[in-house]
């Protein structure tokens, strides 16, 4: 599948190796995909983000990932579910952290990196998201997976990722009218 990314989407996809990296995690996700299309400049994706007003938010958007982590990968949604079965997410937070340390939940503990030298992985949610680009290039008929198509594929799937998106301004809908005009938008 790689071989029908542009150059774009393939920097797109180190950036996230390398975030996945820093971090010491074991599995690239859809945040570290996310986070190295917010690293990129003169691409469609970038063009897109910048036009939704979401280029100079990196700092907010890294803040809110980060608080998802925290949860254990749960969105606000699922957060809310829970909630609605009395079960208190945020208390439950608190406690694990409480006893075992801030970030307890984030499965990134600080000595990941020593504990292995393989490089990491795709895991479930990139590898959903890197599917959903393919069937959105495939869905327009373009030869050819761009970054614009990843960052359509983000906004489209549900979890933390998406969410974090959707509350900064950029839905499917919305990107897909930046990207392609109001036409196609209705139309998709």
């Amino acid at each position: 599948m790689f071989e029908r990314f542009t150059k774009d989407a393939r920097e797109v996809v180190k950036g996230a190796f390398l975030h996945c990296e820093d971090t010491g995690e074991q599995t690239v996700g859809a945040e570290h995909l996310l986070l190295a299309l917010l690293d990129r400049e003169g691409s469609r994706a970038s063009f897109a983000l910048g036009a939704l007003g979401l280029s100079g938010r990196r700092a907010s958007v890294r803040e809110a990932l980060d608080e998802a982590r925290r949860r254990g990968g749960l969105s606000r949604a699922d957060a809310d579910a829970l909630a609605g079965l009395g079960i208190d997410v945020s208390e439950i937070v608190a406690r694990v952290e409480e006893a075992h340390g801030v970030g307890a939940l984030s499965g990134a503990p600080e000595n990941r990196r020593r504990q292995s030298a393989r490089r990491p992985g795709f895991g479930r949610d990139a590898k959903a998201a890197l599917e959903k680009a393919l069937r959105v290039a495939v869905g327009r008929r373009d030869r050819h997976i761009g970054d614009e198509h990843l960052l359509l594929a983000l906004t489209a799937l549900p979890g933390p990722t998406g969410e974090v998106l959707a509350d900064h301004g950029v839905t499917y809908a919305s990107l897909n009218r930046v990207l392609y005009g109001p036409e196609e938008a209705q139309a998709g």
